[in-house]
């Protein structure tokens, strides 16, 4: 590979894995951290554990649909950390809370940080034109399995089948409506916002619905404990401590929208405010042409979150601007070196792509023949259980799944969903995982044990992925 290609895809890999990827970990996490600073991420805290003194409950509401959303917000380890402290501030076994917290968030893990693991295909220039709603529409197919699935599971673990004969119908109100609106949105939208909308109105839709209904017997993981309810709040404190996410959700859901993309298209509105940079001495072997570097800064959902913050500043009475300079100070702190990181797995994945090393392992992996899907989350499950990214993992080894796809002739969105899909099933088990969740319970060298916990869990969900996707493989 002549050394022009190899720096073009270097500066490639570091320029997409800063701006889009980096620029929306970096403000996903400012915005949660400025609404801990401002108080409000406390009484969002106290809105949801008022709502039932029933901790079966309390999973449903802050292990499972709490957790989503932190990991759409946020991800990259916030919402594991955030909730398995919130449940065991509750009352659970600090290993068990970090292990529903974990079994939890197979069903978001795929579109966490503003739909970054499925966003960041769009960069990859995938051949057999996969794109990123054709892959979030393929992994609906099989995530709407498992998210349906979790909340009995979740239950299950806790108290039984007792317990979900009791909890039944929260089960399914909660199953119900997160599956249903994440998979339209996921369907019709995309991935930015399916782990946005959907945990909020779950969590509305299990607020509404336990007024009207709470189980038969109380559970509580320790029986002889005194119940202290969380701090009341106002409706309009409430909603002040929730607005930086519904003002998020608002513009997100204007950044997404076909009619704000074409503005920046070539004859639009806002293209002359779309730069593009042909890499000197560049000429990709797979397409023959020289690499262009695309920079958008205003249509990046990077600068919607970025608004929310300001929005978020401006309306605040306890931050401002001079504090979110130096939360963002604390933020790069905690966030260069995984930004790093995704830098240089980029840089790897351009390489292999545009040296045609990609395409050459595929057709080496191809000789798998139709069995092929059945293996595809198995590479995904590897790639985050070496990376502890879906990200990383995607931004590996979705090139050579869709390079298999075209060998195989099969649906390259489906490969690439299902190492997406599969790769969110080791997240369970990915030692990046463990210790954040370890150190979050303050139970660090218990990795093994809490390992233990969710192997079991994570072998199962890839088992049944890996049958389903060679299932859809075969329509």
């Amino acid at each position: 590979m002549p050394v022009g290609i190899a720096s073009g895809a270097v500066v490639e890999g570091f320029f997409q894995g800063i701006i889009p990827i980096g620029y929306i970990v970096m403000m996903a996490v400012l915005l949660y951290k400025i609404t801990v600073e401002s108080g409000q991420f406390l009484t969002i805290q106290d809105s949801i554990t008022n709502i039932s003194q029933d901790q079966r409950i309390q999973v449903l509401l802050i292990g499972f649909a709490f957790n989503a959303f932190l990991e759409g917000a946020a991800g990259f380890g916030v919402p594991i950390a955030i909730c398995a402290l919130l449940l065991t501030q509750l009352g659970f076994n600090p290993l068990k809370a970090a292990m529903l917290c974990l079994v939890a968030n197979a069903a978001s893990g795929a579109f966490g940080a503003i739909g970054i693991p499925v966003g960041v295909v769009e960069t990859l220039k995938l051949p057999g034109d996969v794109s990123v709603l054709g892959v979030s529409q393929s992994a609906t197919l099989t995530l709407a399995i498992i998210n349906f699935i979790i909340p009995f599971l979740l239950i299950f673990i806790i108290d039984g089948f007792r317990g979900v004969k009791e909890t039944l119908p929260a089960i399914l109100v909660v199953s119900i409506t997160y599956t249903l609106t994440q998979g339209l949105l996921t369907v019709f939208s995309g991935p930015e916002l399916a782990d946005i909308i959907p945990p909020l109105l779950t969590m509305l839709a299990l607020a509404v619905f336990s007024k009207k209904f709470q189980p038969k017997h109380i559970y509580r993981v320790n029986k002889d404990e005194e119940i202290e309810p969380a701090k009341a709040h106002s409706a309009k404190a409430v909603l002040h401590a929730w607005s930086p996410f519904i003002v998020l959700t608002v513009i997100v859901m204007i950044w997404s929208a076909p009619f704000f993309k074409n503005l920046f298209l070539p004859n639009g509105a806002l293209s002359s405010l779309v730069f593009k940079f042909n890499l000197p001495g560049t000429v990709s072997e797979v397409t023959h042409k020289p690499l262009v570097l695309t920079l958008n800064i205003i249509g990046q959902t990077g600068t919607a979150i970025l608004l929310t913050i300001i929005i978020t500043i401006l309306m605040s009475k306890k931050v401002n601007f001079k504090d979110a300079g130096r939360l963002f100070g604390v933020t790069f702190k905690e966030l260069w070196l995984p930004v790093l990181t995704i830098c240089f797995i980029l840089a790897i994945s351009k390489i292999t792509t545009y040296g045609g090393l990609s395409a050459a392992m595929g057709q080496g992996i191809a000789k798998a023949g139709n069995v092929f899907p059945v293996l595809s989350p198995i590479l995904g499950w590897i790639g985050v259980f070496m990376t502890g990214s879906v990200v990383n993992n995607n931004s590996l080894f979705a090139p050579i799944q869709a390079s298999v796809a075209q060998q195989i002739g099969t649906s390259g969105s489906l490969l690439v969903s299902a190492n997406t899909v599969g790769g969110v099933a080791a997240k369970l088990i990915s030692p990046q995982s463990i210790a954040i969740a370890t150190a979050a319970v303050k139970q660090v060298g218990k990795e093994s044990e809490l390992l233990k916990m969710t192997l079991k869990y994570s072998v199962c969900l890839l088992i049944f992925i890996c049958i389903w996707t060679f299932i859809l493989s075969l329509l």
